[in-house]
């Protein structure tokens, strides 16, 4: 079983449609694509519909998914966002001034393991007022709010007009084509987004309900897309604001690159860092939660993902502009005890780490013979759940001789099973980081997406992820699709 499992998150595993991209955003690099459209649209800002699959990895604040136009003070018109983890179509009024339209869910956005599936269907002629804006998350119509200001019969956004769009973030009070807000762009992974202009859409257009599992599950859209509709998935590397749709709507890309596409998707969620689990709020998460910085330092981090059976590779750096190069790589298991209460990694019956001098620490002792590392090295974690082996590595070279494929035997391995007082074959483990001091960042790669530079590009067996060196045979990268199978 998973903590993916566990929490909820949806995503297909097997069989049907699949995506093979998603596009990752950090708010602090102000990433965000832009257009401005030619002329007026099918539904000239009175019908049209935004639908995007979305994996968050900040909570909190403001995240805007899709902002449109200025209005006569230059500033942002309205957008599609996520505010304090509720969704929101929403007008943005110059120097406090009225709403036009305010529409916010009671329900909220919190589980940053989990992929959600957003729509905005709108259709402003609609004479009954609750008809005029659908939003819907995973399938089923949001019927709560906390707000409810719906816009008057025939109003017009300035949506698929003759203005500037953005996804990822709004129009800031700017002249300047591509200027963003400084404050709200989104942080997460988009996959999937398909504006479509002149039609007001029901969810099942674009997913269904898996009749094995339950879970909503996206599918191909096939209808058509109006004069300013557009369709990106993020597919091709080399242009990612590339328009599927055939109406050649491009988008240009700011502070995004080829290195910004990830594997992470609805269809085959990987693990990232998750602030939810996070042991000490000194810590704080970026680029895609793949990167974590530790303020306070002697404190954890977690992944999204936890396992019971299978093997798993995944990599760490810790990168040339960290701090102190203390950093320690551990498994660990179980809530609320996790790691115990001790401050050094290691010290109590709940944990192994391997330290940057090619020790592991574990039950407050040590035993040594792997290989220490430095910062930019690449270091290399293979779990083998079946025998209660780990296995640890720098730069392609598994320490203190290891054979991750020596089954039974164990060659060169740490035997958690045997010498972890609290840790045995078949118990929930949960890869996670630790930092020994202030200051320190550490970089993740479990296959969906890293921010240090993969310059080989190994998959696992199966073909998923993106490793500087090959998992061993028989190890995978934590996603979704592995653990149906593995985990």
């Amino acid at each position: 079983m998973s903590l993916l499992a566990v929490a909820g998150a949806n995503s297909a595993v097997a069989g049907g449609y699949d995506i093979d991209n998603s596009l990752k955003f950090e708010e602090d690099n102000l990433e965000l694509l832009y257009k401005t459209f030619s002329g007026e649209g099918t539904g000239a800002g009175r019908t049209f519909t935004i639908s995007t699959w979305c994996k968050r990895t900040e909570l909190g604040g403001i995240d805007i998914i899709f902002g449109f136009g200025r209005d006569t003070n230059d500033y942002g018109d309205g957008g599609f966002r996520i505010n304090s983890d509720q969704i929101q179509l929403v007008s943005f009024p110059y120097s406090g001034g009225v709403n036009s339209y305010n529409i916010r869910s009671t329900q909220v956005l919190r589980d940053t393991s989990a992929w959600y599936h957003l729509i905005a269907a709108v259709d402003t002629t609609q004479a009954t007022t609750s008809d005029r804006v659908r939003l819907y998350v995973n399938g089923t119509e949001i019927t709560d709010f906390t707000t409810s200001d719906y816009p008057a019969q025939n109003f017009q956004w300035k949506v698929g007009r003759a203005e500037e769009h953005m996804i990822g973030n709004r129009p800031d009070a700017s002249a300047t084509e591509g200027a963003g807000f400084s404050t709200q762009n989104f942080s997460g992974y988009m996959a999937e987004f398909y504006f479509v202009d002149g039609q007001s859409l029901a969810p099942t257009d674009f997913g269904e309900f898996d009749e094995d599992t339950g879970i909503w599950k996206p599918k191909a859209y096939t209808g058509s897309y109006g004069t300013n509709g557009f369709y990106l998935d993020f597919e091709n590397s080399a242009s990612l604001g590339a328009d599927g749709s055939g109406n050649g709507n491009n988008f240009t890309l700011n502070n995004i690159t080829s290195a910004d596409q990830a594997t992470d998707t609805p269809t085959n969620n990987f693990a990232t860092l998750n602030p939810l689990l996070a042991i000490d709020t000194a810590w704080t998460y970026t680029d895609g939660a793949t990167s974590g910085y530790d303020a306070g330092g002697d404190s954890f981090a977690e992944g999204t993902i936890g396992f019971t059976n299978g093997k798993w590779y995944y990599e760490i750096v810790q990168p040339a502009e960290s701090g102190n190069p203390s950093a320690n790589m551990m498994m660990g298991y179980g809530r609320p005890n996790l790691w115990g209460t001790t401050s050094n990694v290691g010290g109590d019956t709940y944990s192994f780490a391997y330290n940057r001098t090619g020790v592991v620490f574990y039950n407050g002792t040590t035993t040594s013979g792997w290989s220490a590392y430095s910062k930019d090295d690449v270091v290399m974690v293979a779990i083998d759940t079946t025998n209660g082996f780990a296995y640890f590595g720098v730069n392609g070279t598994w320490g203190n001789g290891g054979v991750p494929t020596s089954g039974a035997s164990g060659t060169g391995a740490f035997d958690y099973d045997s010498l972890v007082t609290n840790i045995s074959v078949g118990d929930l483990l949960i890869p996670a980081l630790a930092a020994g001091n202030a200051g320190n960042i550490i970089e993740v790669n479990f296959g969906g997406f890293t921010e240090f530079p993969i310059a080989s590009g190994n998959t696992d067996e199966n073909g998923y992820g993106n490793f500087e060196y090959a998992p061993p045979s028989g190890y995978y990268a934590l996603c979704s699709k592995n653990l149906a199978e593995f985990g």
